[in-house]
């Protein structure tokens, strides 16, 4: 018998039965009602309270975020969209290779209720989402299948082939804009790069990551983390982008600054802003260049400066280094300074190789030594410092030494001079000029092929012409006192000349001065030996010529020009360094002397006159004849 449908909702007045069913069935109808009722509190996870949307300003990306994103509270206050249809399951066999579509492939809970909002499902265990070839998985989470958007909660994870890996607490996706926000102990993985951060937005389409409160990228491979308080990753590039707080390190040096870009494939940073950069060796700093991480190489432009651990320093316009091969080069400006020895060079290049001890400015080449209160300025082609290796004593030593070549110039208060090299070492600390060495000191001048000087103290104490010079002093008009011999050996105290003995062809014009401190005669004289001792002030104590001498003794008013000058007079004042800005006049004058042909002193013949001991003047006490005695080499 056929019941209508108002007549199995009726409840029968007589039997017990019946009444004990209807009330039964009234029971049930009251806690479905219940039960719809709380179902959104018992099953429905709400977004956590603490992350709060926030206001992510990233000027390195054009992706246009959503204009009016998905409230994480829908759940509670409901939808409002527009031609919002019921939720029906997805066809199975729809094209889950989509890009612009997200499909829920899978979760143990599936909860709707459109009484509070039409718009989401509720999806609670192992829940899993597709996007294209980018899986997303989760513990709960709230679907929106319209805008193929989803808040998703505890152990999310998204996949993309065998390239990417991205952990997260919380995750807002916006489907329409593709646009991904990671929210508490974010790590993307990427290959062999790991972004670490607690927030984190990804815009999928574009492949671009950015954090905004604190991150750190890990380059795996490379074994470099770089930190900072904002970034963005490029995926496809591999370039990256930090500022604000900047921190490289690896094992072998740290790096701080406010911008870096750098990439995880290539291994090379590009330095934009003030930067540090600390080793066990070095430190450099620079505000512009590049750094090759992985070859351990750079170029920096920019007055960039690396200084060594024992205080070296390598300055220039333009620098390259290689921590590797431990060696620097420099362009513009380039300034090489070794406060141990108290030297700066100077030049347009300069280069420095720490493992060699070897440095060498060209261009404009100045070297400084400022040992003493008054500075020493060079200037030469080339100026070089580098670490000879020597045996003393059968003791391997170490000896550092000062090198110029070509067209050498310097200047001192006291003592100018020219030469075509130069070499001064620190074992025995003498200066060895070489070819054409002129030295001046107040109105003297000395010149031979070789001159070398012995310092104290960085103050010269003597000083040895062993292939043959001349000396001459300026003592006004066309008078000059000229001194030249074979060999010759100088003694000085207090930057003065005390001694000075002469072996071989010896040969002497002087001016003997007269009480009333003019000249009115000259002594012309020659010799094999000479010894000549001064007082303070220079004053000519004693001069001893041996073991023959010959010469004369002419009135000025009888003597010929060509008599006040020995053969090899020359009197090179136009090439003297009168300042220190004066080293680099290198005149043609001075081009032609250094490239002239070497000649020694000549022997002057012609004169049979003997000279007779006797008082010239009260400076010159005697000129007398003593048997030979050999001169110290």
């Amino acid at each position: 018998m056929s019941v209508s449908r108002n007549q199995r909702h009726q409840t029968p007045v007589n039997g017990n039965a019946n009444n004990g069913t209807a009330n039964w069935r009234h029971l049930v109808a009251v806690f479905c009602v219940i039960a719809l009722m709380i179902a959104p509190v018992m099953w429905g996870q709400q977004p956590r309270r603490g992350v709060q949307n926030r206001t992510i300003v990233k000027p390195m990306s054009n992706t246009k975020r959503p204009s009016n994103p998905q409230p994480v509270q829908a759940a509670r206050k409901g939808a409002k969209g527009k031609n919002v249809q019921r939720i029906t399951p997805q066809i199975p066999k729809a094209n889950r290779n989509q890009t612009n579509k997200v499909f829920l492939e899978n979760a143990d809970l599936l909860k709707a209720d459109e009484a509070i909002s039409r718009d989401y499902q509720v999806l609670k265990g192992n829940v899993r989402f597709r996007r294209g070839d980018m899986y997303m998985f989760c513990d709960s989470a709230y679907f929106y299948p319209e805008t193929s958007s989803l808040d998703a909660f505890g152990h999310v994870r998204m996949t993309q082939g065998d390239t990417l890996w991205v952990y997260s607490d919380v995750l807002h996706y916006y489907g329409e804009q593709g646009v991904a926000e990671l929210r508490s102990n974010v790590r993307l993985e990427n290959r062999s790069t790991t972004l670490l951060t607690d927030a984190l937005d990804y815009e999928i389409n574009s492949n671009v990551g950015y954090y905004f409160d604190g991150g750190m990228i890990v380059d795996n491979r490379n074994n470099t983390e770089l930190s900072s308080q904002y970034g963005r990753y490029e995926l496809d590039t591999k370039q990256a982008e930090f500022s604000r707080n900047v921190h490289l390190v690896n094992d072998r040096y740290e790096m701080f600054t406010e911008l870096l870009d750098y990439n995880t494939q290539s291994h090379i940073a590009h330095i934009s802003s003030e930067t540090l950069i600390v080793s066990d060796s070095n430190t450099i700093n620079t505000t512009n260049g590049w750094y090759n991480t992985s070859a351990d190489d750079a170029t920096l432009y920019e007055r960039s400066l690396i200084t060594a651990k024992d205080g070296k320093t390598l300055l220039g316009d333009t620098v390259y280094y290689n921590r590797k091969r431990n060696y620097g080069e420099a362009r513009g400006s380039v300034v090489i300074t070794d406060p141990s020895n108290k030297v700066i060079l100077d030049g347009d290049y300069g280069y420095h190789d720490d493992n060699a001890h070897y440095s060498y400015v060209t261009g404009h080449a100045r070297a400084r030594e400022f040992s003493q209160k008054d500075t020493i300025h060079l200037h030469a082609d080339t100026l070089c410092t580098l670490i000879n290796h020597v045996v003393k004593d059968s003791v391997n030593d170490s000896v550092r030494v000062l090198r110029a070549f070509n067209q050498v110039r310097f200047y001192r208060s006291d003592v100018q001079g020219i030469c075509d090299s130069l070499q001064l070492s620190e074992a025995d600390t003498i200066i060895n000029m070489y070819r054409h060495a002129v030295v001046w000191n107040l109105e003297r001048q000395i010149f031979g092929d070789e001159i070398n000087v012995h310092l104290n103290d960085s103050t010269a104490d003597w000083a040895t012409l062993p292939t043959g010079g001349f000396m001459a002093e300026h003592l006004g008009e066309n008078c000059y006192d000229q001194l030249s011999g074979k060999k010759m050996k100088a003694w000085f105290e207090n930057k003065e000349l005390r001694r000075l003995d002469v072996d071989g062809n010896v040969q002497v014009i002087m001016f003997p001065q007269e009480k009333d401190s003019t000249y009115n005669k000259m002594v012309n004289a020659e010799s094999s030996y000479l010894r000549l001792n001064l007082k303070a002030k220079q004053e000519v104590d004693r001069i001893t010529m041996w073991p023959e001498v010959s010469g004369q003794v002419i009135p000025l008013f009888l003597a010929k020009k060509s008599d006040m000058f020995l053969p090899q007079f020359k009197w090179y004042d136009e090439l003297r360094p009168k300042s220190p800005a004066d080293i680099y006049d290198v005149s043609d004058d001075l081009k032609s002397l250094m490239q002239s042909i070497e000649g020694g002193p000549r022997r002057r013949s012609g004169s049979n006159a003997n000279v007779e001991a006797a008082v010239v003047s009260d400076q010159v006490n005697t000129v007398e004849t003593a048997p030979k005695t050999p001169i110290e080499p």
